[in-house]
């Protein structure tokens, strides 16, 4: 059942999301579970925290999000050695020591020199910063001489609309990244050195969504957990349920000319390398490699017949990526 409330995000219907920076144009299907969380965490003001095994959709339902929504999209991935403040702001500190060296060894003032060392230059705005006030992000990014990406609005954007900001595998990070961001969304603010007053939300413009994927390689905070409203992505436990669950993303994606015959076959293969996996304890394939699978197919081979004679050989390079235990 779908909640019946604004905003209205389509449900069961395949939707291209264009290629945008980095990624590459695709199809989402939005089920009801999904469009109710996010339209749960946008009347809630809270994080929407996703759960699930890699390859299930975690981080293109946030790029879904802001194209059915119109809003703008910034992503961030965490590493293991993000902290809480490199979402917020930039200062390139080697690229400031590089340039006093340079200055120091040609006739310049003292004054001169502070004057092309002035820390504005090198301060860059992050993914918080761009999604809390685009409008001081975009002045200072335009100050800064090292400048970093910076995020492309959809045609027609205004700040008024809003924004999607996905932090993408936060369970890569220690607990003080999730503690520190926690803080951050709470007070709508944050502090940034050599600037005053400090970067926080105009009344004007909306919370942005903030969308959080977790492949859950390292447990979080339990306080940061219960901030969030959170969404668990399960494949289907059943054969037959999974079978046609995948099937019918096969035929959403409009790309991949694909017969069902050779979707159904592809998917019983995965059902039976994923319990495999499962039982060796491995990470098991799911609708990343599925796709992928189908892909290759398609590109490969022109008929039905060809595809399905194809499978059998190529469908272990896609769908086995562990060393089988003994």
């Amino acid at each position: 059942m779908t909640i019946e409330n604004k905003p209205d995000i389509p449900v069961h219907e395949a939707r291209l999301l264009p290629a945008m920076g980095s990624w590459p144009e695709s199809w989402h299907v939005f089920d009801d579970k999904s469009a109710n969380a996010i339209r749960v965490a946008l009347a809630a003001q809270r994080p929407l925290l996703v759960r699930g095994e890699p390859g299930t959709g975690k981080s293109q339902l946030a790029r879904a999000a802001a194209h059915v929504l119109g809003r703008l999209f910034v992503s961030e991935v965490v590493h293991s050695r993000s902290e809480s403040q490199d979402l917020q702001w930039h200062f390139d500190a080697v690229a400031r020591l590089g340039e006093a060296q340079a200055l120091g060894a040609v006739a310049k003032t003292q004054e001169e020199i502070q004057e092309q060392l002035k820390p504005g230059y090198y301060l860059s705005p992050s993914a918080l910063w761009w999604v809390f006030d685009w409008a001081s992000a975009k002045g200072q990014y335009d100050i800064c001489r090292h400048k970093r990406n910076r995020p492309q609005p959809p045609d027609g954007w205004t700040p008024e609309r809003g924004a999607v900001l996905l932090i993408d595998e936060i369970d890569k990070a220690d607990a003080d990244l999730p503690n520190g961001l926690l803080e951050t969304l709470g007070n709508g603010a944050f502090s940034v050195p050599y600037l005053d007053p400090p970067v926080r939300m105009p009344e004007q413009i909306p919370a942005p969504l903030v969308v959080i994927t977790t492949n859950e390689e390292r447990e979080l905070p339990g306080a940061f957990v219960r901030r969030c409203v959170v969404l668990q992505i399960e494949l289907p436990k059943r054969e037959a349920e999974l079978i046609d669950w995948l099937v019918e993303r096969g035929t959403c994606h409009q790309g991949i000319a694909c017969s069902e015959a050779v979707r159904r076959r592809a998917a019983t293969q995965l059902w039976s390398d994923r319990q495999e996996a499962l039982r060796q304890g491995q990470t098991p394939p799911g609708q990343a490699e599925y796709l992928d699978l189908l892909r290759a197919l398609h590109a490969m081979r022109e008929t039905e017949t060809e595809r399905l004679e194809l499978l059998d050989l190529i469908g272990e390079f896609i769908l086995r990526k562990m060393p089988a235990n003994p």
